[in-house]
């Protein structure tokens, strides 16, 4: 895809557009018996990236947030999203057709319970809800009085005329010396987890999960590299891959001979009445696998065994080969970071730079690194008012110039076959507010309790996310977005299980990789952000009478070091501050030009020098 075509406004054609959408999809329903229907942002794997043809939800209601539901009823409809995405929603849809609910007033299920007529039936496609997520609808129905009923086909795919095909990328290994193990060693890994669970089958749905057990790469979706597609490991026996047979290169199925079966994904459900036949107990992924697959096997007479997909823990700990690969990626990624940060401390004072500039520049820096595979994710690129929606997407019509006295949060990534970069960056551009170096130097302060933490063993991400906020607690503030997520190695810049949040509830292990983004949004004023990616590692400490861990920081460009007040950060603070932009000039400025060295130099010296 161009650089300019990613700011073309798909959803403001559905904006416009979204009254006569809303209207067909009620005559289906009508038409049908139905007194509603379900649109959750999702495909039929629930990816958090789904291909043109499943966004449904965008095309419905102008929406192109990365998480929402619509629930359009008779006379009414809403869009439920949470708080990363409130402002967004608001400016994106036709409220005049679909009310913005915010989750943390409401729930998608209470907002049914409260609005699906008594007697009404409330449809759904099997494919886009999970088993946990159905048994909330039905609850949601029948204390409407009403209830649920799965649709054969989905009613927006019936009046979205002119949907996308499915996408058909090809389908490569990934190389063994970047996976770090055989993918003949991980299946045996998964089948060492099924016999220790008694379990006969694992019906693979996540195709992150697919990617990683089998060292494949695809393209069917924006962001991740990715094929979509399904897959069945046995206990014992071959394991069998569903993917469209042209989308399989020569080399991936040289790669894949003797590892698994290839069929079309048409063969998957006889494949699935196949295990319950055979009477199996079988595995469907709790956070991935659609109803319409557990159905088909209990159908034919298997057990379901609804729970974690094994492959997601396993994935989530990087190996050795990984964790070298994510550390040459920053090094590279960070280069072309402190490039662009360079080029826009030159231009933004100016007044000359826009959102869209800014953020086609830094790809190209990227680009120019011929490393780059692709972004790893829209790239937020927010000035001023813009910068306090969280997960702002710009567009030619929202894109806006970088004005003298406003902040800059531009947040971005990167996919490189060797790693998934993630950062975050706030600048001031001219002079910035007292107040705005408050907020700033309060987020810092945030983040490097994170980056300095040492913890126990079994530690969650949920236990240490208050060590980013205090700093903004005290001060009566907070943000609404967890403090950070997993990321994984050249796959999804949003990996679980892990994850630093007030949710966050599986223990951080050595190998894994996570986003340290504490932040704070002032509505329509400023957005702040400080995010880098850290690696959990074991520490050794003195005297501990348990395994300790903590974190290395990966990421590596400066911090604008005229947003902090430094009477505001302890001497540990600021040394750890000094140390950090000490670490980011000595790896950096022989991998960037003479003028940026320069700019480096300048911009990560001590923060006492700075003052």
């Amino acid at each position: 895809m161009s650089q300019t075509a990613r700011f073309q406004s798909f959803e403001d054609q559905s904006h416009r557009e979204g009254a006569a959408r809303i209207a067909a999809l009620r005559a289906a329903m009508v038409q049908r018996g139905f007194a509603g229907f379900v649109v959750p942002r999702a495909d039929e794997h629930q990816s958090e990236y789904v291909p043109p043809n499943a966004e449904r939800l965008a095309w419905l209601t102008g929406f192109t947030g990365s998480a929402g539901t619509a629930v359009v009823l008779a006379d009414k409809a809403a869009l439920v999203v949470d708080g990363r995405y409130t402002l967004q929603a608001e400016e994106q849809v036709d409220t005049g057709v679909v009310t913005p609910v915010p989750l943390a007033e409401t729930s998608v299920e209470a907002w049914i319970e409260a609005n699906l007529p008594a007697g009404g039936v409330l449809a759904y496609d099997p494919w886009l809800h999970t088993p946990d997520g159905l048994s909330r609808l039905e609850r949601a129905a029948k204390g409407a009085g009403g209830r649920v009923e799965a649709t054969p086909l989905n009613l927006v795919d019936l009046v979205w005329i002119d949907r996308p095909a499915a996408p058909r990328a090809p389908v490569v290994p990934h190389p063994e010396n970047l996976a770090g193990e055989a993918a003949s060693a991980k299946l045996a890994r998964v089948r060492d987890a099924l016999a220790k669970a008694r379990l006969d089958a694992l019906v693979v749905s996540d195709p992150h999960n697919l990617a990683w057990a089998f060292n494949l790469r695809g393209g069917d979706v924006a962001h991740t590299p990715i094929a979509l597609g399904y897959a069945v490991i046995p206990r014992e026996g071959v394991a069998r891959l569903f993917l469209e047979p042209e989308k399989v290169t020569d080399e991936a199925a040289r790669a894949l001979n003797g590892l698994a079966e290839r069929d079309e994904p048409g063969a998957l459900p006889a494949a699935l009445d196949a295990l319950g036949t055979a009477k199996a107990r079988v595995r469907v992924d709790a956070a991935t696998g659609a109803v319409a697959l557990g159905r088909r096997i209990t159908a034919a007479g298997g057990t379901l065994d609804v729970g974690p997909d094994p492959i997601t823990a396993m994935k989530a700990v990087k190996n050795a080969a990984e964790i070298d690969g994510a550390r040459a990626a920053h090094r590279r990624d960070g280069a072309a970071v402190t490039r662009f940060l360079a080029w826009l401390a030159r231009e933004a004072p100016g007044g000359g730079v826009s959102e869209i500039d800014a953020a086609v520049t830094l790809e190209a820096f990227r680009a120019e690194t011929n490393a780059l595979r692709e972004i790893a994710f829209p790239t937020i690129s927010g000035s001023g008012p813009n910068g306090a929606i969280v997960h702002y997407r710009v567009t030619r019509g929202t894109d806006r110039r970088v004005q003298p006295g406003e902040l800059f949060l531009i947040d971005s990534g990167a996919q490189y076959g060797d790693g998934t970069t993630d950062i975050t960056r706030t600048v001031a551009v001219g002079t910035p507010s007292a107040e705005m170096r408050d907020r700033f130097t309060r987020v810092l302060k945030g983040h490097i309790a994170i980056a300095t933490a040492v913890f126990p063993r079994g530690t969650t991400g949920a236990q240490i996310d208050a060590f980013a906020r205090r700093p903004l607690w005290e001060a009566g503030l907070d943000f609404d977005h967890g403090t950070g997520h997993g990321v994984g190695a050249f796959l999804s810049v949003h990996e679980g299980p892990q994850r630093i949040a007030k949710t966050g509830t599986a223990a951080l292990q050595p190998g894994m990789i996570v986003s340290n983004e504490p932040g704070y949004y002032k509505t329509r004023a400023f957005g702040i952000r400080i995010e880098n990616l850290v690696l959990v590692e074991e520490r050794a400490m003195a005297g501990a009478e348990r395994p300790m861990l903590g974190f290395e920081t990966l990421t590596l460009a400066p911090f604008d070091l005229a947003l902090v007040v430094p009477d505001l950060l302890t001497p540990d603070e600021t040394a750890w501050l000094d140390a950090y932009h000490a670490r980011v000039r000595e790896t950096l400025a022989d991998l960037v030009d003479p003028e940026t060295r320069e700019w480096l130099i300048a911009a990560t010296r001590s923060l006492a020098a700075f003052a």
